[in-house]
């Protein structure tokens, strides 16, 4: 089955990290903290780059230490 989101091309390993993790869009990914999904098992670090982009191309970001 077809994953529907606003994620842009990402492999498949990252997206089912995401899946795995609750995550189903965007807004959903900003919650999260870059070291958080960098530490998803098929999270790797072109896909970080990929969806750092995307976040920024939608005005949103990643969420930052406190």
């Amino acid at each position: 089955k077809k994953l529907q989101s606003d994620f842009p091309k990402i492999g498949a390993p990252a997206l089912r990290a995401l899946h795995h993790a609750n995550i189903k869009n965007l807004a959903q990914l900003s919650r999260w903290q870059k070291t958080d999904l960098a530490g998803l098992h098929g999270m790797g670090p072109k896909s970080l780059r990929i969806l750092h982009r995307a976040l920024t191309k939608n005005k949103l970001t990643f969420k930052h230490t406190k």
